[in-house]
C-alpha cells in the first residue's frame, strides 16, 4: 500500500476512535504510527538487493510492533511536554501507535509484494493478494469521510466546500479512468460516472434540513471505518472466487503446481490476474469475475536449462532473489558476446513491452562461464539508473 493511503487510514482511525482527548496529538500519533513502518525505505546500503532484504522487514512485524509503539509513545510524550501540548496518557498513546502500526502491517500483507509479519522470528513473506499496492477505491473510502466531515462542519461555507470537493473528486475519478485505460485495466467510463453521482450525494445531500451539521467528525470516520472493513471483506470474497478458477484450471489440466495465486489488478475488485508457476514455466490469465466465460491461460516456458542457468541459480544473490520471487521466469539470450540469464518476476506485469518486467534481475557470463556482472536490469526496478553489483570479470567456476 502506498504511504499516502497509509497515512490517510491512520488519520481516519485517529479521528474516529481516539480524538476525544488531546485531539491533535492523538490524531497525529495515529497518522504517524500508520506511516512509520515505511521508515525502512530510508535504510540505504550499497547492496542493490537491499529492497528485498530490508523493506517490509522488522518495521512491518507484529513481533516488533510493541517495541515501536512503546518508543514512539515515549518520544511523543517527551516532545509534547517540551511544547506544552496536551497529550493522551502514556498507555493510551502506546495503544494509538499500536493501532496505527498494525493498520500498516495488515494493509501491506493484503498486497502481493509480501510482508514479513513475524520478523525476525521468521523471514517468510505473507501476501494475501487482496489489494493492489495502489488502490484508488480504497484510498477514496478512507479519505471521503474525513473530507465530508470537514465540508459539513461549517454552515456558512458548506455550499462552496461541497461544490469544490465534488468537482475535485469527480475530476480524480475520470483521471483514474484515463490512467486505467492507458494500462488496459477494467475501469469503464460508467463507473466514473456512478462515482461522480455518489460524490454528489455525499457532499450535497447532508445539507438537506442541516442533518449533516448534526453528525460529528468521529461518527463520519467511524462510518468510514466500517465501509473500509466491508470493502476489504468483499476483496477477500472476490479473491477467493478468482483463486477457485485458477485452481480449477490447474486441476482439470493436471498441471504440476509449484506456486499458484490470484493477483489483484487495479482498479476493480472484479479483475484478477491468475498465475501458476510450474517446474518449467508460468501460466497466466486475466479473469473478469463478471464474465462466466472460462479464462484463457497463456503458458510461457523457461528457456531450456544449461550450464549458464545452473551457474546463475547457484549465486547467493540469485538464491535471495528466488526467495522473493513468486512467479519467476528464466530467460536466456546472448548480447555483445555475453551469455545473459534474466530472472523476471511476473507478479508485477508492465504493459510496456519495450521495457522489462519490474524486478528483473540479470546475470551475465563470458563465453567461458566467468561471471561478468549481475544486478537489476536497467528499468527492471522502474528506474533508469539501477545500480549493479560490482563486476567480477574473469571469475570462473
Amino acid at each position: 500500500m502506498d504511504p499516502i493511503t497509509h497515512g490517510i487510514t491512520g488519520a481516519l482511525l485517529g479521528k474516529g476512535f481516539f480524538s476525544k482527548r488531546a485531539t491533535r496529538v492523538a490524531i497525529f500519533s495515529a497518522t504517524l504510527g500508520a506511516v512509520f513502518p515505511d521508515i525502512d525505505v530510508f535504510y540505504r546500503t550499497h547492496d542493490p538487493l537491499g529492497i528485498i532484504k530490508y523493506h517490509r522487514n522488522v518495521t512491518h512485524s507484529f513481533v516488533c510492533l510493541p517495541v515501536f509503539a512503546f518508543l514512539l509513545a515515549w518520544l511523543t510524550r517527551w516532545i509534547a511536554r517540551l511544547l506544552k501540548l496536551e497529550s493522551p496518557n502514556f498507555w493510551l498513546l502506546t495503544l494509538i501507535y499500536a493501532v496505527g502500526v498494525a493498520s500498516h502491517i495488515i494493509l501491506d500483507a493484503m498486497t502481493s509484494f509480501g510482508t514479513r509479519i513475524w520478523a525476525p522470528i521468521s523471514e517468510k513473506r505473507v501476501a494475501w493478494d487482496m489489494l493492489f499496492i495502489i488502490d484508488f477505491t480504497f484510498t477514496a473510502i478512507v479519505l471521503l469521510p474525513q473530507v465530508a466531515s470537514w465540508v459539513h462542519s461549517d454552515r456558512a461555507r458548506r455550499r462552496s466546500r461541497s461544490l469544490a470537493m465534488w468537482v475535485l473528486f469527480t475530476l480524480a475519478a475520470f483521471g483514474a479512468w484515463g490512467i486505467a485505460g492507458a494500462f488496459q485495466a477494467g475501469f469503464h467510463l460508467y463507473i466514473a460516472t456512478i462515482a461522480s453521482a455518489a460524490f454528489a450525494f455525499l457532499f450535497f445531500a447532508p445539507s438537506f434540513r442541516d442533518w449533516g451539521l448534526q453528525i460529528s467528525r468521529s461518527r463520519w470516520c467511524k462510518a468510514g471505518t466500517f465501509v473500509m472493513l466491508a470493502y476489504l471483506f468483499w476483496c477477500g470474497v472476490a479473491h477467493h472466487a478468482a483463486l477457485l478458477r485458477v485452481k480449477q484450471f490447474a486441476w482439470t489440466n493436471k498441471i504440476p503446481v509449484v506456486r499458484i495465486g490470484a493477483l489483484p489488478i487495479p482498479p476493480s475488485l472484479f479483475t484478477w490476474g491468475d498465475a501458476i508457476r510450474t517446474p518449467h514455466g508460468v501460466y497466466q490469465a486475466r479473469i473478469d469475475l463478471r464474465s462466466s466465460d472460462p479464462p484463457f491461460f497463456q503458458f510461457t516456458p523457461d528457456s531450456p536449462p544449461d550450464a549458464f542457468a545452473a551457474r546463475a541459480l547457484d549465486l547467493p544473490e540469485v538464491q535471495l532473489y528466488w526467495t522473493f520471487a513468486r512467479f519467476p521466469l528464466i530467460r536466456q539470450s546472448t548480447e555483445a558476446g555475453l551469455h545473459i540469464v534474466d530472472f523476471g518476476e511476473n507478479r508485477f506485469v508492465s504493459r510496456d513491452r519495450n521495457r522489462p518486467q519490474p524486478f528483473t534481475y540479470r546475470v551475465a557470463f563470458d563465453s567461458e562461464g566467468g561471471l561478468v556482472e549481475e544486478g537489476w536490469l536497467t528499468d527492471g526496478m522502474l528506474q533508469r539508473d539501477a545500480r549493479k553489483i560490482s563486476p567480477q570479470a574473469g571469475e570462473k567456476q
